[in-house]
């Protein structure tokens, strides 16, 4: 998932990757840099998506040679639609696309399977996805303070691991802000706080 907040955007995600019932990594980074602060997050086949936002970041990249200027999050999700419709009888890709310029600040795409391109203040989408629908209705508001974008985020994520049987691992996060990117890493069924680890 992704949203907006009051300073930029904030990515979250589960690290299970399932083969049908077997779990064949539960430690994945379903969250991928395509440039300096923009994000993606992945659902669907890992190796299509990968592939997907690998040729992305490489595009990008040669647009911020090209142009002389960094590209903004709306660049990278225009890039991200049109691999995934021109190939959508190939993909398997649910992409979430968020990130912060100082152009237009945070802002989150959603590109569901198909390829079409929606721009929303906030973005859910995976298997867990179809489990949290009520929760994040019921606990979003616009302009959230970081923290409290962490906690909505996190209690999301939470829930879907929970419900989701494909869902789980522990909890990623990314907040894109003027600043750059901060990464978090959260375990989702302690308040254990241990390297690398933030409560």
């Amino acid at each position: 998932m992704a949203i907006n907040f009051k300073d930029g955007v904030i990515l979250g995600a589960d690290s299970r990757t399932t083969t049908g019932a077997y779990i064949a990594n539960r430690v994945t980074d379903k969250l991928t840099q395509v440039h300096d602060t923009i994000w993606c997050c992945r659902s669907g086949s890992a190796a299509d998506t990968q592939a997907v936002a690998d040729i992305v970041a490489y595009h990008l990249n040669m647009y911020g040679i090209v142009n002389n200027e960094p590209p903004t999050t709306q660049v990278a999700a225009s890039l991200f639609q049109e691999l995934c419709y021109e190939n959508k009888e190939m993909l398997s890709a649910g992409i979430i696309i968020a990130g912060y310029d100082p152009r237009h600040g945070g802002q989150v795409y959603s590109i569901p399977l198909g390829g079409s391109l929606h721009k929303q203040p906030f973005s859910i989408g995976g298997s867990g996805s179809t489990y949290i629908y009520g929760y994040t209705d019921a606990h979003w508001k616009e302009n959230m303070t970081e923290e409290e974008g962490i906690q909505f985020v996190r209690g999301a994520l939470q829930e879907a691991i929970k419900w989701d049987g494909s869902s789980g691992g522990v909890i990623r996060l990314v907040v894109l802000t003027s600043k750059g990117a901060q990464r978090h890493l959260y375990l989702p069924d302690t308040n254990y706080t241990g390297p690398g680890l933030t409560n």
